[in-house]
């Protein structure tokens, strides 16, 4: 699959930097940006669904997604397929190294696991899975009982 035919990402507000983005359309990807779609200060629960129903692919470095029962939730019924860095301090030339390296391994990641998944990028660019469909799903379960 070339990166023509991966689903779009999606740039969250706190990754929101138009470098990114544009590093990001070099290296092939198709980008859409936060502020291009949500207002800046949407609530994640709210552009979450959005975006998942799009088919968008997130990326972020807000990794208290994961931690935080409503976006959990909206993680997990909204079928996202969320990618969130590991180091939240770095410059942006820093993160658009980490993310143009992880382009070919995010792509099969998408491709290999189903939706909803929250999965991690290193700093040296490798993934991992956090939440995959089956604990998001177990964890929604837990929280209707």
């Amino acid at each position: 699959m070339s990166s023509q035919e991966t689903s779009p990402f999606f740039i969250d507000r706190c990754l929101g930097s138009k470098r990114i983005a544009t590093a990001l359309r070099q290296a092939g990807l198709t980008v859409e940006i936060h502020e291009d779609h949500f207002p800046p200060d949407a609530a994640d629960i709210d552009w979450l669904p959005a975006v998942g129903q799009l088919g968008w692919v997130v990326l972020t470095k807000d990794a208290n997604i994961a931690r935080r029962t409503l976006e959990k939730i909206a993680v997990a019924r909204s079928n996202v397929r969320l990618f969130t860095l590991t180091s939240q301090n770095l410059a942006s030339a820093d993160m658009i190294a980490i993310l143009v390296k992880a382009i070919g391994p995010m792509q099969t990641f998408v491709r290999n696991y189903p939706a909803p998944f929250i999965a991690k990028i290193h700093r040296d660019s490798r993934i991992e899975m956090w939440r995959d469909r089956e604990t998001l799903l177990e964890e929604l379960d837990d929280l209707r009982q």
